[in-house]
């Protein structure tokens, strides 16, 4: 209790930057864990190339649908943490790209309307009009959730005005994101990336031989177009000019080697993203090559830890975590588009939830996969995805 007790107090003597520091971190968790969990768009897309009938199929929608609201409730979560601590960012980002979040929430209700409604009975759109929808959630979800992310570091064409209401300056209204290559390739080793954790996850947790065979292949077809588009997009990222501000004038500028430098300058980071790529490589090796079913807890550890270094290259060492390439003095930054210090002193009160939140995850996680899913466990479910 007496710890708990000085938990909250220091959270009161903390500074404004302090707080929004702290948040900035929050917020890259709950993204890293958040492309992790995408493993479940990734391995909807893999259906028809790894369930060759009907009842494999459906071990593979049932060995998704015991996980989808992970990934569902964490998306949600790291909007509303983004709302709350950082609203300008929400109201420019949300209110200008709409289009763009709007195809993101199209893509994850068909995908909740899916799970429920697949095997109801006389079912006029029929299970094969289902499955479409969950390839749709599973393909152009990860890629419009890379390519908006990718506009960390490439911006966007907005504007701030005095009283911090944001205008967008294209009549595409998000959707010219997709037209930048370097955003694109982020986008397309997110939908590599998550066929590659759908695939590792299948060998994990589905008990069925054809399946495992043609995962193992398919997993040397992913694996590769993944590596490539991935690491395009770090060499893009460390050549780069990057958004950089002045901590005393605010002013914003255009850098060389920005997000190289933030690397340079935060070597705890650099390891961050070092030892997640070394542990994404890792899984990949042992599970092509020693055929091993562990190569999930490796690759997606390695997820995480990378993904967090990139948000925290993105929003620490004076950087615009979200830049203006029309008015680069309208680029947010964790500074200048954060809530108050009451605001964020607030719920960083209820932030000490999110262990237990975490530690509930883990123990449902390891309930729901007491055993493999198999067609014999299948039959005997009361409730089929």
């Amino acid at each position: 209790m007496d710890q708990k007790k000085e938990e909250m107090n220091m959270f009161e003597t903390l500074s404004h930057l302090a707080l929004q520091q702290y948040w900035w971190i929050i917020i890259s968790l709950l993204g890293s864990l958040l492309v992790f969990l995408m493993f479940v768009q990734g391995g909807q897309t893999l259906l028809y190339a790894l369930g060759k009938t009907e009842m494999e199929r459906t071990i593979l929608v049932n060995s998704l649908g015991r996980k989808w609201e992970f990934t569902f409730t964490t998306l949600v979560t790291f909007g509303g943490a983004f709302f709350a601590s950082f609203p300008l960012f929400y109201s420019t980002s949300f209110g200008g790209a709409y289009w763009v979040w709007m195809l993101i929430l199209f893509c994850f209700i068909i995908q909740a309307i899916s799970y429920e409604y697949r095997t109801k009975p006389n079912n006029f759109l029929g299970t094969k009009t289902y499955e479409s929808f969950l390839f749709i959630n599973g393909a152009l979800g990860t890629i419009l959730i890379g390519t908006a992310v990718a506009t960390f570091f490439t911006g966007s064409q907005f504007s701030v005005n005095d009283m911090n209401s944001s205008r967008w300056e294209t009549n595409f209204y998000g959707l010219e994101a997709a037209l930048n290559l370097h955003n694109l390739s982020l986008g397309l080793a997110v939908f590599f990336l998550s066929r590659v954790l759908g695939l590792l996850y299948f060998m994990n947790n589905v008990d069925n031989e054809p399946i495992l065979e043609r995962a193992r292949k398919q997993l040397w077809y992913n694996s590769i177009p993944f590596l490539v588009f991935f690491l395009t997009f770090l060499a893009w990222l460390l050549l780069r000019d990057g958004f950089a501000y002045d901590p005393t004038t605010k002013v914003v500028f255009m850098e060389p080697f920005k997000y190289l430098h933030n690397f340079l300058a935060m070597p705890f980071v650099l390891i961050f993203l070092l030892v997640g790529v070394v542990l994404v490589l890792v899984g990949l090796v042992v599970s092509l090559f020693q055929k091993s079913t562990k190569g999930i807890w490796f690759s997606g550890i390695g997820t995480v830890l990378t993904v967090f270094s990139l948000f925290l290259v993105a929003g620490f060492n004076h950087t615009s975590f979200y830049p203006s390439t029309f008015d680069l003095q309208s680029s947010l930054t964790i500074e200048n588009s954060s809530s108050s210090n009451y605001t964020l002193t607030a719920m960083s009160y209820v932030s000490l939830f999110v262990p237990f939140v975490l530690a509930y995850i883990y123990f449902a996680w390891k309930a729901i996969d007491k055993t493999k899913i198999n067609e014999e466990e299948l039959n005997k479910e009361s409730h089929i995805y």
